[in-house]
């Protein structure tokens, strides 16, 4: 298991350090994102996504559609549980969706249960753009060889 601990001081800092991840991510990578509401887990995503090959510009905070996909290097399936309730969320089929790709899930905490091998990212507002944002990477399977470390 892998635990990484940044403080990040701008929403790009907190974007660069999801490229960072997104550059090891492997098909079938689950992403757990959980924080306050206007914690920066959407900034993540679009770190994932640019990680990815997809511009930042195209990812939007999938609130009102629950999930939105993206093609890039590999697919990225981004879901967004914030409006709906852990019932719901466990209909969705969220395990299919991310099969071929990555799938990034806010609001994680509304899963009924934790995929195998997610990776779980918890991000803290510390006021003005200042972020603490956790890693942990329970398997290094769905990562590429050399993947993510805690440095």
């Amino acid at each position: 298991m892998s635990r990484r601990v940044v403080d990040t001081a701008s929403e790009g800092e907190t974007a660069a350090l999801a490229r960072e991840l997104a550059l090891t991510l492997q098909p079938g990578a689950v992403v757990l994102l959980r924080g306050e509401l206007g914690a920066g887990k959407t900034a993540f995503v679009r770190g994932l996504a640019e990680g990815l090959g997809i511009s930042d510009e195209a990812v939007s905070s999938p609130t009102f559609t629950l999930v939105q996909h993206y093609r890039g290097r590999l697919l990225l399936v981004h879901a967004d549980l914030y409006r709906i309730t852990a019932a719901d969320a466990d209909d969705l089929g969220l395990d299919e969706l991310g099969q071929d790709g990555v799938l990034a899930i806010e609001w994680a905490e509304k899963l009924g249960r934790r995929p195998a091998g997610a990776i779980d990212v918890a991000l803290e507002d510390l006021g003005d753009d200042r972020r603490r944002v956790t890693i942990v990477v329970p398997d290094a399977s769905r990562l590429a060889p050399g993947g993510y470390s805690d440095r």
